[in-house]
């Protein structure tokens, strides 16, 4: 029983800093094999059709505004200028994309890292002292009734801070693996962003990135709240109450875990 309620301690401090940490990381230093991976994929295989269609983008756009000119009755020199101008820009952005992604992402990893550096000091649970003091003002005058019935929650808990650590560790892993298809494709979007008909693609796809990238601060602010949660437990009066205020505070990160995702989008209007 004391292994059980050790290990669902241990199972909350562990995972909550293992939240702080993998949300930190950008898609470059959470996993470089991967990353460079996509980066490849990414160079020889998006950036050719990307090339394809930001000249499609960019002819299509001189014929708008040649067409827009009157069929060029009202031709004016300066809308080849004005041309060169945004096929500069354009061929720049996609050039560029890949830096402008990692920079999006930097963004998200200073905020995250901010955000954990503000909280880690209430993140920790005294395990030790916890277990000590309940131990002591309680199970010692437990029936050998209670005692079977407390042992059986404590398994049941623990098992339950298991599944719950396997919830938020795929939540942490497939955020980074939607990361990353994002970056894959990142060219594409890219190539439509100067033009505007086609723009929204480029603009939906930069705001898509974006409520990515600030995720992990509204999932930082759920480890702030759990934290806060959690510590009422080192102080709970009742073992029981305790052991089931963990599992209840548990539930309820994961739950808030798996909206970040929708909450981010829905404040960027990313579609």
């Amino acid at each position: 029983m004391l292994s059980n309620l050790d290990t669902m301690f241990s199972d909350v401090n562990d995972k909550v800093g293992t939240i702080a940490g993998e949300v930190s990381k950008t898609p470059s230093t959470w996993n470089s094999g991967i990353f460079s991976m996509i980066r490849t994929l990414s160079e020889n295989v998006v950036v050719p059709i990307a090339g394809m269609i930001i000249s499609f983008v960019l002819i299509y756009e001189l014929i708008t505004m040649v067409i827009d000119k009157n069929n060029m009755h009202d031709f004016d020199t300066s809308l080849f200028f004005r041309f060169l101008f945004k096929a500069c820009i354009a061929v720049m952005l996609l050039s560029k994309t890949f830096d402008i992604v990692m920079a999006v992402f930097d963004v998200g990893s200073h905020v995250v890292t901010q955000a954990a550096a503000s909280i880690s000091g209430s993140t920790s649970l005294d395990v030790q002292a916890t277990l000590t003091t309940m131990f002591n003002n309680q199970i010692d005058t437990m029936g050998i009734g209670e005692l079977i019935g407390l042992g059986l929650e404590t398994m049941v808990i623990s098992l339950c801070m298991k599944i719950m650590s396997v919830l938020i560790t795929v939540i942490l892993y497939g955020r980074m693996i939607e990361i990353y298809l994002y970056v894959s494709v990142a060219p594409i979007p890219a190539a439509t962003v100067t033009n505007r008909e086609w723009g929204t693609i480029g603009t939906n796809y930069l705001k898509g990135l974006v409520a990515l990238a600030f995720q992990g601060f509204f999932i930082m602010v759920c480890v702030a709240i759990y934290a806060v949660l959690v510590a009422s437990v080192a102080v709970a009066g009742n073992l029981h109450s305790a052991l089931w205020s963990v599992a209840a505070y548990t539930v309820i990160l994961c739950f808030s875990l798996f909206k970040t995702g929708s909450l981010s989008k829905s404040i960027f209007n990313a579609h």
